[in-house]
């Protein structure tokens, strides 16, 4: 009793010291949404013989086991009761057994030899039950250490089939794991293998209060439902669950799996060494998931997840296979992709005249049903009010107008034309030898994810792009402007259908983090983000797999150079980037200026008094570069940093003493967004145009001009800053790639070489004008 009440202690110290979370939770019926696992309180991880053992089936994966105990006690300690069922004791046993076999065999042969040498020595066949009694002690053993590490206590129950069918021994079971619970020690379960009865005939899985303990899987869903378990996590070697068995041509990943969907599933073999497989898993899972339990089967052994795979699952990210009582009236978003796809291909087959009028008919919609479109916004507006989370430049991005509106459609109606003339180009030709025709043709990408924060206008514009270049599209906006996007995908989906795409821009409506979008690497060619800047760094570090196209921040400086003229200089840094009565007024742009960086001869000019003037007229916040600050006896406060975008009527001034040193510090502290020069010294201007190493550089004009309707693209996804085929505002261009076609005669690439009877020419042939099909 004292060691249960010092280990007691210990773990309740540990929750204590932890913060633990406050879990409400009342057990009942399973969670319905992946997002809803946060709210699980009680947790059983089940660690089948693939997890446990080491490839060679004798001994433990001793690190993948210590990484799963420390998520385990990372649980346990937010104040979560967790409980394992565990593997392992045969293979455990298995390697004690053979050492002892092997040393006793040794030890005699050494005995009875006249020489000092060994013979070969065989090693019988070990009995399943033998190898677990000689491994259970030593197993325990193993997570008694590995959890102490954590100040965390365990206990060891060992159970059969009896447990749970004698009605005595059954409340004794429930009581002890009640009372461990209570004392906050992690109970370790694993079937008693060394006197366990086979399973009685007949009575598998037949109602909530009989199932037979014949393997771990059906024992941890036994174990759920009897504690009333919030969510039980099964570790296998396998993603989760398959369509039909992993490592077939066809197989996909079940990310929901529905009571019902059996008949659709091809099960495979079992695992190298446990004894269930999956179709048992499958069963277990239903069963505990009818006695109100969520069940979650995902891969234990990969060593990419293995250290996070449990907390991952907990955090509600799309991990395995989850299996839920509820299914959601639209596809998943698998399936969406899917048919993004597939009406993909046919939108990109079509003529250029035809992806035109889709335009067009999109452009007339905004049009026509602006008033529809308004009163969406205005709830999304009013809502965003009424919950107050959002900033005041996410609310001007949310907002939409008559102007708005009219500026889409003048902008769709561009791309619409200009389009016509731009899809599905030769770049070049080449007659590599006689009869022997090579070209380079642009081709869409292939399914595009843009996901954007609070502009809805976005929507449309990103979609004519997908619909010019041919690309299918699928679509993540933000909460905040659901009501505008569903009406806005609506109108696409309406403008599509005129030729029978429907299917090939897709909005994502369902429960789907972004994190688990980046994740479907396999199935998405380009994601681009339109958002903040925390929204972009987040997607570039989730998005291992699948290339991204966009900018973090848009710290753009407007340098003033010692020959600058004092109007320009103050329509460009003041009037157009935060003057009220300019159209052009949008601080919350990522192309307005976040730094103005002046020559050091113009201190204390009538020029700079001006400027300043302006600003503060325009109530403009000045922060103070560490240069500025020291030339002034009373200044603004003094900038946190020089790499900051403030998205708002702020701004940092600081002061440097030439063209290059101002060159120097855009290289040092800016995005690679746009940056600007006044000056009227020509020469000046050019050094600075070829110098700075930013997608967009202009000389006498505002930052603002940094714009995908501004250039003449009719609309942009966004504005890249990274080193790739597309940089700056990215249009139509940007959302196509190139692919080659050789067209011969039954050339060989034998007929080439040095005894071969042909040679290569590579003639340039002219380049047809236009587009084709």
């Amino acid at each position: 009793c004292s060691v249960q009440r010092s280990c007691a202690f210990s773990a309740m110290f540990a929750r204590l010291a932890s913060f633990p979370l406050s879990l409400p939770r009342s057990h009942g019926k399973s969670f319905a949404h992946r997002s809803e696992l946060k709210q699980a309180k009680r947790i059983v991880v089940k660690l089948g013989s693939a997890v446990v053992t080491r490839g060679d089936e004798c001994g433990l994966a001793l690190g993948r086991l210590a990484s799963i105990v420390e998520q385990v006690a990372v649980l346990q300690n937010q104040g979560r009761e967790m409980m394992i069922v565990t593997s392992g004791a045969v293979a455990f046993g298995k390697q004690r057994l053979r050492h002892e076999i092997l040393l006793s065999q040794s030890v005699r042969q050494a005995l009875h030899s006249g020489q000092n040498q060994l013979k070969d020595m065989s090693v019988p066949v070990l009995e399943a039950r033998a190898c677990a009694a000689a491994g259970q002690s030593g197993l325990m053993a193993l997570y008694e250490a590995m959890f102490t590490q954590y100040s965390i206590c365990t206990a060891q129950i060992l159970v059969t089939n009896l447990d749970f069918h004698d009605e005595q021994k059954r409340r004794n079971l429930n009581s002890t794991l009640h009372e461990l619970l209570r004392m906050n020690i992690v109970p370790i379960i694993n079937t008693n293998d060394a006197v366990v009865p086979p399973p009685v005939p007949n009575s598998d899985l037949q109602g909530v209060n009989v199932i037979s303990i014949k393997d771990n899987d059906s024992l941890a869903a036994r174990l759920a439902v009897e504690m009333k378990v919030d969510l039980l996590i099964a570790l296998s070697d396998v993603q989760g669950l398959y369509d039909s068995p992993p490592g077939t041509d066809d197989a996909k990943l079940i990310d929901i799996f529905y009571p019902g969907d059996q008949q659709s599933i091809t099960f495979g073999t079992k695992s190298r060494v446990g004894i269930g497989g999956m179709e048992a898993k499958v069963k277990a899972a239903l069963w505990a998931l009818q006695g109100g339990t969520s069940v979650i089967i995902a891969n234990g052994t990969d060593p990419k997840v293995t250290g996070h795979v449990i907390t991952d699952i907990v955090e509600g990210k799309k991990v395995g296979t989850f299996f839920s009582e509820v299914k959601p009236a639209g596809p998943t978003v698998e399936q969406q992709t899917d048919m993004a796809r597939h009406a993909g291909r046919t939108l990109a087959s079509l003529l250029p005249e035809q992806r035109g009028e889709i335009i067009c008919c999109l452009a007339e919609l905004l049009t026509e049903k602006k008033e529809e479109i308004l009163n969406a916004n205005k709830k999304d507006m009013e809502l965003a009010a009424t919950l107050g989370r959002l900033s005041q430049p996410l609310i001007n991005r949310l907002s939409l107008s008559t102007a708005k509106l009219n500026s889409l459609a003048i902008g769709l109606r561009q791309l619409a034309v200009s389009s016509r003339n731009s899809v599905a180009r030769v770049l070049r030709r080449t007659r590599v030898a006689n009869n022997l025709e090579l070209e380079q043709i642009t081709v869409p990408i292939g399914v595009l994810l843009v996901i954007f924060e609070s502009r809805p206008d976005c929507l449309p514009q990103v979609s004519a792009l997908a619909i010019a270049s041919g690309n299918a599209l699928l679509l993540k906006g933000g909460k905040e402007a659901s009501n505008t996007n569903k009406i806005l995908h609506q109108l696409t989906q309406e403008a599509l259908s005129i030729h029978g795409v429907a299917d090939a821009i897709q909005l994502v409506s369902t429960r789907e983090e972004v994190e688990d979008l980046c994740r479907l690497d396999k199935m998405i060619d380009l994601i681009i983000p339109r958002g903040s800047s925390q929204l972009v760094r987040g997607i570039q570090k989730a998005a291992k797999g699948i290339p991204v196209l966009g900018h973090s921040e848009g710290i753009c400086h407007v340098y003033i150079d010692s020959d600058a003229s004092i109007d320009k200089a103050i329509d460009i840094t003041v009037v157009i980037n935060f003057g009220k009565h300019s159209k052009c007024d949008y601080p919350a742009a990522c192309n307005a200026m976040e730094t103005l960086l002046i020559h050091r001869d113009l201190l204390r000019t009538p020029m700079f008094d001006q400027i300043i003037d302006m600003l503060r007229t325009e109530e403009v916040k000045i922060h103070a570069g560490p240069r500025f600050a020291s030339y002034l006896t009373f200044s603004p406060s003094e900038v946190k940093s020089l790499r900051t975008e403030y998205g708002d009527l702020e701004c940092c001034i600081e002061v440097v003493d030439s063209m290059q040193d101002a060159v120097d510090h855009i290289h040092k502290y800016g995005s690679s967004h746009t940056d600007v020069i006044v000056t009227e010294n020509e020469e000046t201007a050019e050094q600075f145009l070829q110098q700075v190493d930013s997608a967009c550089v202009f000389w006498n004009a505002s930052s603002r001009f940094a714009d995908g309707y501004r250039f003449g693209l009719g609309a942009e996804v966004g504005i890249s800053t990274a080193r790739i085929h597309a940089r700056g505002p990215v249009g139509l261009e940007g959302l196509l790639t190139t692919k080659w076609v050789l067209r011969g005669e039954g050339h060989a690439v034998a007929d080439f070489s040095e005894q071969g009877s042909m040679k290569y020419l590579h003639e340039n042939i002219p380049v047809p004008q236009g587009s084709f099909n």
